[in-house]
């Protein structure tokens, strides 16, 4: 069993396995889970719906509201609750990638990860996993979590990333409040699948049908193993959680362990420290008498995320040397985590005791944080993006003989800026503790504090915008399907549903003029509000800037969009064609303000843009004066599928733009106002201004609405 032991053990009893996810509004059961690692459990994400009271295919992200588990003790007397929040989320998808429609009988994705808000050591270890095969035999249970409620299942077969199982004719089946569960192989003895859904007897109509003979189905459907790992595995979730043991002859192992040998030469000496270490990692330490091997010690180190970090606090106060030598032979293994199990959990109360404002704009502050931040394949929730970055190494800026800032503190003093006095108090204490030891010098920190600042102080001088969203879709015949949304700093909020009836263009641009009316900017910001025109790639020099309220008899004024209002269009169809262009955009955005201009004047094949643009990161604006026609369109379309977020062009000129030339004088960041003074002045007086300039705009701090045919959802 080793030295270091667990605390727990399910051999016994699998049922030990089962988390319970309760409802939020009474406490029952909304379905099952079970632990994936030391403060993560895995379950469906619509056992997470269920939970929350949404609906069961609701596909939005959760954001940080708290999901409540339950976990058995291990007496089993009673069971401990526990809150989580949505690491990680994969909501149910149908077949074709879209939404799932109610009544659907299967479906793809539908996985959350929680992360646990757990003492070191508070949740049972995670049960070996293996791959599901056709005619194992596996068991369930009910997301009570009650060993009595086992039902036995055989797989019956295995199609793609859907297994189908059968229940024995006796005991209990598979229903309501089952999914989620682990699947259980005893000859495997490991998890090989997750329950999702079961089938239940309907006619053709989908009607429930009467009991008869034949009425009986215990049939239901599952996640296999291979396919979890293959879902989870882009994200990255299971780095970490499952390291690989240790090869002898891995050089982490060697080099540590010479550390040891060196540092912990003595039983005692080597017995005390391990005691010590195990109660920080929340294990159970073996013999008083006893002390563990160096082989031992070092394996335990190099295959516990935080035991590494552990030890480097022990070690810190009277031996700093020794501290240093340990970290460095941590740096050649992937498993250690940066922060103690202590030093998470502190961060994690500091976070989740921060306004609902602050914790939305996380996002953007690790993108200010870290401008050259790889893509972060997680997801962008907060407990995602500590995951990744507590893999990153420092930021660079360190004297030879200093140790980097970590990644993590870094955005620590950028979240800090943003706070309150005492909240942004209670994280520089955490993070100096840290920084202490990890053995970095406190002007190191100062400085990224200090960066962290003049960052604040420039964002609050930007502040947030009021925004009106509007979904523009083609109705044939110069009509168009309107859906709207308001953004007032918070997040969009839908304030119509898509029109049944198309509208003409003077009523669209009342719809839209209704709503600004009845926005109220706030009284310290006189800008007016932003309007931003959401399109697919076929409407992007739809004139909507051009639409007039004024044919109307009703109407004193013309009322004008582009003219009363800065008006950008947006295409999200284009900028997320393709994901692996999406962390270059936010790249570039994050460079706004220094980042190059580029004018493109001739027309240009797609492969030679391609290939300019690609990795220019600094490249940031894009002018396109090029005639109209295709050729023109195609430019604009590589540019914005590229992730370039600020793209111009006129929709009308044949010759060289005045509109483009006009520009380029503006600022890349005041380009909305300035496009919209331009468009004023064009109609006060056409033959000075003779442009139509046209504006893409793509504000990667800015969340737009996930744009579906029939439901759409908001999301980053």
């Amino acid at each position: 069993m080793g030295w270091f032991r667990n605390r727990w053990d399910s051999s016994d009893d699998p049922s030990r396995h089962v988390v319970t996810v309760r409802r939020t509004e009474d406490g029952k059961p909304a379905g099952a889970g079970f632990v994936l690692g030391p403060d993560t459990v895995l379950t469906c994400a619509h056992v997470v719906n269920v939970a929350l009271g949404r609906d069961m295919f609701d596909t939005r992200p959760p954001g940080v509201g708290e999901v409540p588990v339950e976990v058995r003790d291990d007496d089993m007397v009673r069971g401990r609750r526990l809150s989580s929040r949505v690491a990680h989320w994969i909501p149910p998808r149908a077949r074709g990638g879209g939404p799932v429609t109610a009544g659907a009988d299967e479906w793809l994705g539908d996985l959350a990860v929680l992360r646990v808000d757990a003492p070191a050591g508070g949740l049972p270890p995670p049960p070996r996993q293996a791959a599901m095969t056709a005619g194992q035999k596996a068991e369930a249970w009910h997301g009570g979590g009650r060993a009595s409620t086992i039902a036995r299942l055989t797989v019956s077969g295995l199609h793609g990333r859907l297994a189908y199982l059968d229940g024995a004719s006796t005991g209990m089946a598979v229903g309501p409040g089952y999914s989620g569960s682990p699947l259980w192989c005893r000859e495997e003895q490991a998890v090989v699948g997750l329950v999702v859904g079961h089938f239940m007897p309907v006619d053709d109509a989908g009607a429930p049908l009467e009991l008869g003979f034949q009425g009986v189905i215990r049939r239901s459907w599952a996640v296999p193993w291979q396919a979890v790992e293959a879902e989870l595995g882009s994200l990255g979730v299971l780095d970490g959680i499952r390291p690989s043991p240790v090869e002898p002859d891995d050089p982490a192992f060697e080099v540590l362990l010479g550390v040891i040998e060196d540092l912990l030469p003595s039983p005692s000496g080597r017995g005390d420290c391990a005691r010590r270490l195990a109660r920080l990692c929340g294990v159970e330490p073996g013999s008083d008498v006893v002390p563990p091997t160096p082989e031992e010690f070092t394996a335990f180190v190099l295959t516990r995320p935080r035991a590494m970090p552990a030890l480097t606090a022990i070690l810190r106060r009277d031996d700093p040397r020794g501290a240093e030598r340990v970290l460095a032979a941590g740096a050649l293994s992937r498993t250690p985590r940066l922060l103690t199990s202590a030093e998470y959990k502190e961060l994690c109360g500091h976070l989740r005791a921060l306004s609902p404002t602050v914790l939305e704009r996380f996002p953007e502050v690790v993108r200010a944080a870290l401008p050259h931040l790889a893509a972060r394949p997680g997801g962008e929730t907060v407990d995602a993006l500590l995951d990744h970055l507590e893999t990153l190494p420092g930021d660079g800026h360190a004297n030879a003989d200093e140790r980097r800032v970590p990644a993590l503190l870094r955005v620590v003093e950028y979240v800090g800026a943003l706070c309150p006095d005492t909240r942004r108090a209670q994280l520089r204490l955490w993070a100096d503790g840290v920084a202490r030891r990890l053995g970095i010098e406190r002007s190191a920190l100062g400085e990224r504090r200090f960066d962290a600042q003049e960052w604040a102080r420039s964002a609050r001088v930007r502040a947030t915008r009021v925004r009106v969203l509007v979904q523009v879709a083609n109705a044939g015949r110069d009509r168009h399907r309107l859906r709207i949304w308001c953004d007032e700093g918070a997040g969009p909020r839908q304030v119509s549903t898509e029109s049944v009836k198309p509208y003409s263009t003077s009523e669209a641009a009342r719809q839209v003029l209704g709503v600004l009316d009845s926005l109220t900017p706030p009284a310290e910001d006189e800008r007016p509000p932003l309007v931003e025109v959401l399109v697919d790639r076929g409407g992007l020099n739809l004139p909507v800037d051009e639409w007039t309220a004024g044919d109307h008899p009703a109407e004193l004024v013309p009322g004008v969009l582009g003219v009363e209002f800065p008006l950008v269009v947006h295409c999200p169809e284009l900028l997320r064609r393709n994901g692996r262009f999406v962390s270059r955009w936010r790249s570039r955005w994050s460079r706004l303000d220094s980042g190059r201009a580029l004018v493109v004047s001739e027309p240009t094949d797609r492969d030679t843009l391609y290939s300019r643009l690609v990795n220019q990161l600094d490249t940031v604006r894009v002018s396109v004066d090029v005639p109209p026609g295709p050729p023109r369109d195609r430019i604009v379309q590589t540019c914005l599928a590229l992730g370039i977020p600020v793209v111009m062009w006129d929709r009308r000129e044949d010759g060289p733009s005045h509109s483009v030339r006009h520009m380029s004088r503006v600022a890349t960041r005041e380009l909305p106002d300035g496009v919209h003074d331009y468009r004023a002045n064009a109609q006060a007086n056409p033959p000075e201004f003779p442009g139509r300039p046209v504006l893409a705009w793509a504000d990667a701090d800015r969340s737009v609405p996930r744009l579906h045919l029939s439901e759409p959802q908001e999301g980053p």
